[in-house]
């Protein structure tokens, strides 16, 4: 293991992302590839993904549940981050439940790699870890992906609009009859035999949808290209955060229209209430790890501003309790409770009853562990799932239903967040 490259960002390709395009192209040819890109969004709250990139050709001894991935991450790792993902059906081994519903994308439940080789930006350089022996060189020599849009046909919905609009009513007599008080009701949409360059695409992801918490992720032929604008969890010391989002507004055409929307997603009661119910869930999760009477809330419905729209962000963090490692606190916490709704069990039985496919890495996490203890893992949303092997591409989005939903607004909801991942696309819902 060599010591590390330090090269200054200003001895590189100086137009705007050369080289972190020219970095991923060339690191997405291995067969384990974990991107985070924060697209400057430097001012959300307590900051956003570090910018990180890591490779693999190999992965002896991943874990494939969370059973194993305590052992796997008490083993030396010289140093290097272990990247990673977390698919919403982990939910299975945290909890009594089972997926039955279609299902063409077939992650495991989470896979974990070391790094041969790991790239960290700094705010002037550029830090090659691991194997660095002519790493510069061949990603400088490696070109820049096409910017040319892809050919996607029309996406169609797993669930039709009609069927969509029946099962918020029948989410909306389960929260009468006391079932649930929120459930997060998502929805597929799909094209196959598709062929395209996933690099390429995710950064017009990105230029589409400047988020805080991207990442690129590929398995074996399977690829994720995100455009998240939330944080799961993040763990720094002895202190875990946590930043439920809940609340969404589209962003006004004028400056006075924008402001209005903001003022419009702060005085909604029906935001506020879901926004909250999803706090209290957060609290309660990370009670069972936190020392005792120490979790606490400094924002509550916190407003940021993103490309298409406002988001309501709350934060909620705690100290944990000595000895608590990363799989006690996924099992306290996964999946996200802005993903599911609550209470979270009853939730996610009801999800599994209505939605017609399962999510895959959708709703599930991306991040990475350090060699510390310390991680940082985004929540999978604004999201394209790829299959390069069988040409299988989807998205799903969601939006939470309550009793006060309209079924309507709500699909339109979906239909809004899903505005940045169509344009990336070039494309059109069928």
């Amino acid at each position: 293991m060599s010591q590390p490259l330090i090269i200054p960002l200003a001895s590189l390709p100086t137009a705007p992302g050369e080289f972190r395009r020219r970095a991923l192209q060339w690191a997405a040819q291995f067969r384990y590839c974990a991107y985070f890109e924060h697209n400057d969004q430097l001012a959300y709250p307590r900051g956003p993904f570090g910018r990180l990139l890591a490779v693999a050709d190999a992965a002896p001894g991943a874990p494939g549940s969370l059973a194993g991935l305590g052992d796997y991450l008490a083993q030396p790792a010289a140093g290097a981050p272990r990247c990673g993902f977390l698919t919403y059906d982990l939910k299975n081994e945290v909890e009594a439940l089972s997926s039955e519903n279609f299902g063409a994308l077939e992650w495991p439940l989470l896979h974990f790699f070391t790094p041969a080789t790991w790239l960290i930006w700094q705010a002037e350089t550029v830090e090659i870890h691991g194997v660095t022996d002519g790493i510069l060189a061949a990603i400088l020599a490696t070109a820049q992906p096409a910017g040319a849009p892809p050919q996607v046909p029309a996406l169609r919905p797993r669930l039709p609009k009609a069927d969509y609009l029946r099962a918020v009513a029948a989410v909306r007599e389960d929260i009468l009859n006391g079932e649930v008080y929120e459930l997060n009701l998502c929805q597929e949409f799909y094209a196959e035999n598709v062929q395209l360059d996933p690099t390429a695409l995710f950064w017009r992801l990105n230029a589409a949808s400047p988020a805080p918490f991207a990442g690129f992720v590929r398995w074996h032929d399977h690829y994720l290209l995100c455009a998240s604008p939330e944080r799961f969890l993040t763990r720094r010391g002895p202190t875990i955060l946590s930043q439920p989002i809940k609340g969404t507004r589209r962003r006004g055409p004028t400056p006075a229209d924008d402001a209005q929307q903001r003022q419009a997603l702060l005085a909604d009661e029906k935001e506020r209430a879901e926004n909250l119910m999803i706090v209290d869930l957060v609290r309660n999760d990370l009670a069972r790890v936190a020392a005792t009477g120490s979790v606490r809330v400094p924002e509550l419905f916190g407003l940021y501003p993103f490309r298409h729209v406002w988001q309501m962000i709350s934060t909620v963090e705690a100290t944990l309790r000595p000895g608590v490692a990363l799989p006690e606190i996924l099992r306290a916490t996964f999946p996200m409770g802005s993903m599911t709704g609550a209470p979270k069990v009853r939730a996610m039985q009801l999800i599994e009853h209505y939605e017609r496919s399962r999510r895959g890495l959708y709703s599930g996490s991306i991040g990475w562990v350090g060699p510390g203890g310390d991680f940082d893992f985004n929540v999978v949303i604004r999201s394209l799932q790829y299959r390069a092997d069988t040409g299988y591409l989807s998205f799903q989005v969601g939006s939470a239903i309550t009793y006060d939903s309209d079924a309507e607004q709500e699909y339109a909801e979906c239909l809004l967040k899903a505005q940045g991942l169509l344009e990336a696309l070039g494309t059109v819902i069928s």
